[in-house]
């Protein structure tokens, strides 16, 4: 028998797969497309188990639609502009784009090691100009229609980067990378693309997603955030100015008693100038400011605010109320200011106590009065109007369509629609990203690069600042051009795109790569878009997912797509996690940092914590490549799938890999340990009568096939897809050990078909050993090419069935009967069997037990 030596099989095959160019595909309007498709990685330098376990999964279902007859397009590339280049190359000395290409060849040396069944004629890196050049020309195109435009906003900005942060980079006050750096917000000129412009139709879209999962659907609805209410203006107290506030309460604007201001609004610092509060709300200002937006308005926020020394009216009760700046308002919600009305707000209730406001009660509990000097808490439930003028009585449900009405008559506000979403600002005061292909020119103003003259490059030869800013706008050679409208000096542009531009249309690339007259090649990209199969993690389902989803719009209404939505079916596969082990003294620690329970360095006891996502920082990462060298590529291919659905988490188990390995050398032991004899047969092709024990096997094999096709096919359930290939494998072993003896062609040709269907369904999962247990049987060719087996109804029928007989708790054999008899006709057949009667000889039958017609439990 040949030793299962997964190292050289693999390597083998993978080079035989390479030569052969066994996995390029081309349009093929005669065949049915298939479009898989997982996230591509940015490349950092390893792949990591999350990786693994992403791309095992889209591979799997890529294999198994080819198999089915699809023409499969599976391609990869790089997501290979951002930050932790730039990070890297400061840490390590060097420069950012070859930490970048040195990285991708890395990983794709490892990605080729696993055996996945990627185009790689097609690859393709963002950060090639070939790429970005059409995302320039896209950008200005965009210009041209006003969805790509340039204002002022608030950013976080960092003095030592010299460069924006994003939210998620501010910890405690300060810079994630310069701890010591406080963060300042700062008012710069930004460029925005106009994602709100297509925030209803991506909306209205949401609902036609079937293939989608329906939390990713809600998240983005929530983050788009649709909501039907009403303007209502507030004049300034000594001032022409008026406030707008955007409210879905209108019904309780008679109860509003004053009114606050998101702390990045512009109009506060021209409301306090001059005033002496204008210290401390600037102050405060800027101290909110340096909080994430999330924590700002979370319930769990301790609500804060400082007055302005402004008043407004309230518009119907036309009483002076003051003006706050508040911690909780955010400006990218509504107009950036609301109206309070602490009666009816818990939020407003809490501050309204703390800052000693006043309450009025606009609605109360149909069945009791409601004063404000008792209240504890704001009444937020369905109620009477009272206190509101004409519509007192009313109930305020029915009342809201009538006060919108009454506003819009007097010239106090209108009915409106609001979103929460906000246009995408791309501008990123880094180097590692595409250059914004605009112009700067003191007399013609902002000129588009023109279209000639894309791509404009980023310049390589470039030595990186050793604060980690941008070197662009200290490169004369980079920003000194002339103006394309009138020749004269001019700047350009030294800010570069948000890297989600990349990603947000790198999969309409994916089919025309090499394409130089534009962006897309149309036939193309109309024949293999959308991708039919979408598979990544959670955390990318709002901005990744939906930028996409609006990029895709602006690309159909350029006339480059057909398609409306990118992605037909998505899957968000689960984390890997693995429990981490601390030493009191160092902390987390590494596998190898650990021999029995205890620290290496200092000898004390590990203590095991929570199973947690797999990251460098909790030391808890398993090396894919130390699997590899160890089991190979499909064991570990094997295990990402047999430990978990897709959509679960993946608890890592070392037990549970060793599991996967050993199953493998079963496997390899049933076909290489039978193969002089199974080589004398063909597998079984209906025509033999068979005996009861080849019938049921004949028959597992056809209901597993039918149980592993509905798994992949409906439900993506790998894990019981192999449970029911494990399952054929060992009743093949014990056929084999019990019908060996007879030496029956008609035996064999049932266990050939039994061994071919395993090795073919588990194709997908493991491709090398079933590549090489093909050819070993005598195939030529290669499994991907294979049709995915059929099952046959007629073997499904089951004729007679095995029940297994128990005396005294102790199996002691198993009889065939006919599928027909009931509970007594299997007690006479059980008593009857001659290995029973053994057992049973010289004792008293006390009790005969038939439990669901499959096991007899006979108590002597």
């Amino acid at each position: 028998m040949m030793r299962y030596d997964p190292q050289k099989i693999e390597t083998r095959w993978q080079e035989i797969w390479e030569r052969e160019g066994l996995f390029k595909v081309n349009e093929d309007p005669s065949r049915e497309k298939y479009y898989l498709l997982e996230m591509f990685p940015y490349p950092s330098g390893r792949i990591h188990m999350g990786h693994v376990r992403n791309y095992t999964i889209g591979d799997v279902v890529a294999r198994y639609k080819r198999m089915r007859g699809k023409n499969v397009l599976h391609p990869m590339g790089w997501d290979a502009f951002g930050m932790p280049a730039e990070n890297a190359a400061l840490e390590n000395n060097t420069h950012p784009a070859k930490w970048t290409y040195d990285n991708i060849a890395a990983m794709k040396t490892q990605l080729k090691r696993m055996g996945f069944s990627y185009d790689w004629d097609r690859e393709l890196a963002t950060c090639d100009p070939e790429y970005y050049r059409w995302e320039q020309l896209v950008f200005l195109k965009m210009y041209e229609k006003g969805l790509a435009y340039k204002k002022r906003t608030h950013v976080n900005w960092c003095e030592k980067c010299q460069s924006v942060l994003a939210n998620e980079q501010v910890e405690n006050g300060c810079c994630w990378r310069h701890t010591d750096q406080e963060v300042t917000v700062k008012e710069m000129d930004s460029w925005f693309l106009k994602i709100t412009h297509y925030a209803d139709d991506i909306l209205e879209y949401s609902s036609k997603l079937p293939g989608w999962p329906e939390r990713v659907l809600t998240m983005q609805k929530n983050w788009i955030g649709k909501s039907y209410g009403a303007i209502i203006r507030f004049p300034m107290v000594g001032s022409d100015e008026v406030i707008e506030v955007f409210t879905t309460r209108q019904d309780t604007v008679f109860g509003a008693t004053f009114l606050c201001f998101a702390p990045e609004h512009p109009m506060v610092k021209e409301m306090v100038k001059g005033l002496s509060q204008e210290k401390d709300v600037l102050d405060f200002v800027e101290r909110t400011l340096k909080m994430d937006s999330y924590m700002r308005a979370a319930d769990f926020t301790v609500k804060e605010g400082v007055f302005t020394g402004r008043y407004c009216l309230n518009p119907v009760t036309e009483e002076k109320i003051p003006i706050f700046v508040a911690n909780f308002v955010l400006f990218e919600y509504g107009t950036g200011a609301v109206m309070a009305v602490p009666t009816h707000d818990q939020r407003d209730f809490e501050f309204a106590k703390k800052y000693g406001l006043p309450l009025r009660v606009v609605i109360r509990p149909p069945d009791r009065e409601l004063k404000e000097d008792t209240m504890t808490e704001a009444y937020v439930e369905e109620g009477i109007l009272v206190n509101s003028g004409p519509f007192n009585g009313q109930r305020n449900t029915e009342a809201m369509d009538s006060i919108i009405e009454y506003l819009d008559s007097k010239g106090l506000g209108y009915r409106t629609v609001n979103y929460r979403i906000r246009d995408w600002g791309i501008s990123r005061q880094r180097y590692w990203g595409a250059p914004i292909p605009i112009i700067y020119c003191d007399d013609c103003g902002v000129v588009p690069v023109p279209e000639k003259d894309l791509p404009v490059i980023l310049p390589l030869a470039l030595d990186m600042r050793p604060n980690g800013g941008s070197p662009l706008p200290f490169e004369p050679s980079f920003y000194e051009t002339a103006c394309p409208k009138c020749g004269k000096k001019a700047r350009r542009e030294t800010d570069t795109m948000d890297t989600f531009v990349e990603s947000s249309w790198y999969f309409d690339r994916f089919a025309c790569p090499g394409y130089d007259k534009g962006p897309l090649e149309p036939e193309k990209v109309d024949y293999w878009m959308p991708v039919d199969q979408y598979i990544g993690g959670i955390e990318h389902a709002i901005l990744h997912l939906l930028y996409s989803r609006f990029y895709t719009r602006v690309l159909r209404d350029l006339g480059y797509l057909k398609v409306t939505e990118p992605f037909t079916n998505l899957l968000t596969q689960g984390m890997v996690c693995k429990e981490t082990q601390e030493c009191p003294d160092h902390g987390y620690l590494f596998p190898h940092e650990v021999e029995e329970g205890r620290c290496v360095q200092c000898g004390k006891k590990v203590i095991i914590g929570n199973t947690v996502k797999m990251s460098k920082s909790k030391r808890n990462v398993v090396d894919p490549q130390d699997l590899i060298d160890r089991y190979g590529a499909d064991t570990v291919r094997m295990f990402c799938l047999f430990a978990s659905p897709p959509e679960k988490d993946l608890e890592w188990n070392d037990q549970g890999v060793e599991g996967s390995y050993r199953f493998l050398n079963r496997l390899w032991r049933l076909v290489t340990g039978h193969l002089d004899r199974l080589a004398k047969v063909s597998a079984y092709d209906g025509n033999a009568v068979l005996g009861e024990r080849e019938r049921a096997l004949h028959r597992k094999t056809h209901e597993t096939i039918k149980r592993v096709t509905h798994d992949i096919e409906k439900r993506f359930h790998f894990n019981t897809g192999i449970a029911a290939v494990m399952e054929l494998v060992n009743e093949t072993t014990q056929f084999l050990n019990e019908t060996t003896a007879q030496g029956k062609d008609t035996s064999w040709s049932v266990v050939r078909e039994a061994v071919e269907t395993a090795v073919i369904l588990l194709s997908p999962v493991v491709p090398h050993i079933a590549e090489e247990l093909w050819n070993l049987l005598g195939h030529d060719e290669r499994l991907i090419n294979v049709p995915w087996p059929t099952y046959s109804e007629d073997a499904l029928k089951v004729e007679s069935k095995l029940v297994v007989i128990q005396v005294n708790g102790k199996v002691r054999s198993r009889i065939q009967v006919p599928a027909s008899y009931g509970d007594e006709q299997i007690k006479t057949e059980a008593l009857a069997d001659e290995r029973v009667k053994k057992f049973i000889e010289g004792g008293a039958v006390k009790k005969v037990i038939v439990v669901k017609r499959k096991l007899v439990n006979i108590v002597v």
